[in-house]
């Protein structure tokens, strides 16, 4: 490093991360990385591949096993954010943050024969250890964070 060059924190220039707002929009016709997100997580889930909150979550990015994180921005405890920022980025893992735990609760949560949500609580963390079949929603998914870096 030169005498001009200033350091890059490690999280921020390791980790790929995101934030996903409702209006977030692929263009007329195609579906939105929030939609893409929210198939790709149910299609996890179906398949077992979900890690959910701190403990599961933790090990996994840890461990380097996850493909993707999910952070609920909303998340009230700084320390929680900081582990999964600091887990991702040390991993290389993509990170992407939502703004309602409620949502990504519903997302990650419980789901019925219908495929309908059930039990629905908050969620602050998810991480994806399997993404199950390959769907439109994981192509979307991978595209996005290919643009992104």
């Amino acid at each position: 490093m030169s005498d001009g060059e200033e350091p890059t924190s490690p999280v921020v220039a390791a980790a790929e991360e995101v934030e996903v707002s409702g209006d977030s929009s692929a263009g007329k016709g195609q579906m939105s990385v929030l939609d893409a997100l929210k198939g790709a997580l149910k299609m996890s889930l179906i398949h077992d591949g979900l890690a959910r909150g701190l403990r599961e979550a933790s090990k996994v990015l840890d461990r380097g096993e996850a493909h993707m994180c999910v952070l609920n921005e909303g998340c009230e405890e700084e320390a929680y954010k900081k582990l999964v920022i600091a887990l991702c980025g040390e991993n290389k893992i993509p990170l992407i943050k939502v703004p309602d735990g409620k949502q990504l609760g519903e997302w990650a949560g419980q789901i019925d024969r219908e495929g309908n949500a059930r039990k629905v609580v908050n969620c602050s963390c998810v991480a994806v250890k399997d993404w199950g079949e390959d769907s439109q929603e994981r192509t979307i998914l991978m595209n996005y964070f290919k643009t992104e870096q």
